[in-house]
């Protein structure tokens, strides 16, 4: 799985997740129990991960979808 996404706001990450589980792409979000530990400090984020064969089509559906995808 490849990193997509990285973000603590959680209502972002709830939006991403719906539309890639709609489009039935598959995806996991990593680290969302650390980030709600850490508490406000924010040194974990939460990442939305999907497969590697599927990155191309999850961005662009997150793009069309007004999300901003920072290249790495």
């Amino acid at each position: 799985m490849v990193e997509l996404l990285r973000s603590n706001d959680p209502v972002l990450i709830s939006f991403a997740t719906s539309l890639l589980q709609d489009a039935m792409i598959v995806h996991s979000v990593a680290d969302s129990h650390m980030s709600v530990i850490d508490g406000s400090i924010n040194a974990v984020v939460n990442r939305v991960m999907v497969a590697e064969d599927q990155y191309d089509d999850a961005r662009a559906l997150l793009v069309d979808a007004g999300v901003s995808i920072e290249q790495s």
